[in-house]
């Protein structure tokens, strides 16, 4: 770990990620790290757990209806508070060593701008970022000279195991997806799904969000498209396995016909500690991978017949400009839709191709841009979804 103390900031400190990220600042030294903020959306119970453990500079919900309740849990404490969007946004422009940026879904989009604006190292979790405006957050980085390092397992996992230096050797770069819960059941099963189902991920433990992307394998689109955002390899040359074990979380094909692989336990923290460590390392106490108990390692194409949120993906991806940015919009009414029993499981897909179909791919130049594109395409969404529902 640095010989320093440094200013640490977590956007999403109360979802999966960021309970993860705590945990582990839990377990690391007195001393090496202060942290600037913590920013959560509307879980003010938890939020104040964790301010009073870590004593952070100021603790922020975006959900404006939560203040009071934050208010009097912080009562005392010395810890300023605050609530609302404009609030989010400040405490993600403070200044900080390192940032991780795990808020859930589009929401996470300006929070990621904002704290990369000050040149420090940024920890990405919100693939949905760089998925609806991929190059606005490359700019970012550029312009700011930020280091941007990516946190989901398979992009980690080829953070790792990737020459940077000679992308010309790179052959193809491989994610592994676990293929969820219903990789096996047959389709007119999966029809009626429900959503306690859908949340039920046989491997990770994620939130719900998340567990219904990886269940529709959307998540593994998305992760498909930050990956050509993040590395220097062409779409073409992206490949996607479904491997039930999660063990191998990604791989690195290379023109000798060597093949890298970064294995691990399916476990958040190990990726957020090289993360939070790098470019060193640093002790986790978690279980190590036993491959004598794991015995076989399995590796299938996905069926896009099952999973066309995969196939939307890499048209999306292939189509450019706003077309990525409709797809996430879309995406998460539909996911949200599901959730809420107003959509079928199956639907969620059609909801999104529909939406692409009718949106195209229109010029994202700039944030409100972006922004604007982001409404149109959850309003046509829902408008889409409440007629299946009708």
């Amino acid at each position: 770990m640095p010989d320093r103390t440094r200013r640490l900031t977590i956007l999403g400190s109360t979802g999966s990620v960021g309970r993860s990220t705590v945990a582990l600042l839990d377990a690391t030294p007195e001393g090496s790290f202060a942290v600037a903020a913590l920013v959560a959306g509307r879980d003010a119970d938890a939020l104040a757990e964790q301010a009073l453990r870590l004593r952070p500079d100021i603790a922020v919900l975006a959900d404006e209806a939560a203040a009071p309740r934050l208010r009097d849990r912080l009562a005392g404490s010395g810890i300023a508070w605050a609530c609302g969007r404009d609030a989010v946004l400040a405490a993600a422009a403070m200044p900080a060593d390192w940032t991780m940026a795990a808020i859930v879904g589009a929401a996470g989009l300006e929070p990621t701008l904002a704290a990369l604006r000050n040149g420090g190292t940024l920890a990405l979790a919100n693939k949905e970022s760089l998925v609806c405006a991929g190059e606005l957050v490359m700019r970012a980085v550029r312009e700011a000279g930020a280091t941007l390092l990516p946190v989901d397992s398979e992009h980690n996992a080829i953070f790792q195991t990737l020459d940077a230096r000679d992308p010309a050797a790179v052959e193809q770069i491989v994610l592994t997806a676990s293929g969820g819960p219903f990789r096996e059941m047959p389709l007119e099963r999966m029809a009626r799904v429900t959503p306690e189902e859908a949340v039920r991920h046989p491997v990770w433990s994620m939130g719900a969000k998340i567990s219904v992307d990886s269940a529709t394998m959307m998540n593994k689109g998305l992760e498909l498209i930050e990956a050509a955002r993040l590395f220097p390899v062409p779409e073409p040359r992206i490949g996607v396995l479904v491997h039930p074990q999660s063990a191998v979380h990604g791989m690195v094909q290379y023109a000798d016909g060597s093949l890298l692989a970064q294995l691990g336990t399916p476990d958040m923290r190990t990726p957020i500690a090289h993360a939070l460590a790098w470019p060193r390392r640093m002790s986790v106490d978690l279980p190590r991978l036993d491959l004598a108990a794991l015995a076989r390692l399995e590796f299938h194409a996905p069926d896009m017949n099952r999973f066309p949120a995969l196939r939307l993906a890499r048209e999306a991806l292939r189509a450019g400009a706003g077309a990525t940015t409709i797809l996430n919009a879309a995406n998460e009414v539909a996911v949200g839709l599901f959730l809420q029993r107003r959509l079928g499981f199956l639907d969620i897909a059609a909801v999104v191709e529909e939406t692409l179909a009718a949106l195209g791919a229109p010029d994202v130049p700039d944030l409100a841009a972006v922004l604007a594109l982001d409404g149109a395409a959850r309003q046509d969404a829902s408008a889409r979804a409440a007629r299946r529902a009708a």
